[in-house]
């Protein structure tokens, strides 16, 4: 018995070509759900970080008015006057589609808020 089970073991040398289509068709239908979601989840990612870099920059700008730096007192300043104060460390690095560049200028400044 044992030897004839080896025997029908040695005959056998490795996949159909039905097991391997059926491997592929798996693995393509797999790649075609995970592709769009992955996509999905880099610009969600990117929107957030946007979103909280607005925040970061418009806090700033309140901190800068609160603290009564001379630039904000009308109102408006800059996101390089904000980093040469200290209110920010440096200029957020661009995300995206999103750039941010040291003369964008920050409007309404207020205690309750400002503009990005």
């Amino acid at each position: 018995m044992l030897t004839r089970m080896k025997k029908i073991l040695k005959r056998e040398k490795g996949f159909t070509l039905v097991e391997l289509l059926a491997v592929i068709a798996i693995l393509a239908i797999i790649t075609a759900i995970a592709v769009p979601t992955i996509g999905n989840v880099i610009g969600d990612s990117e929107e957030k970080a946007h979103e909280a870099n607005v925040k970061l920059i418009e806090n700033a700008a309140r901190l800068a008015y609160i603290g009564g730096l001379d630039e904000v007192q009308d109102g408006n300043v800059t996101i390089n006057e904000l980093v040469e104060n200290d209110y920010l460390d440096d200029v957020p690095q661009d995300v995206g589609d999103h750039e941010y560049n040291e003369d964008h200028v920050i409007n309404n400044v207020s205690e309750s808020g400002a503009t990005f």
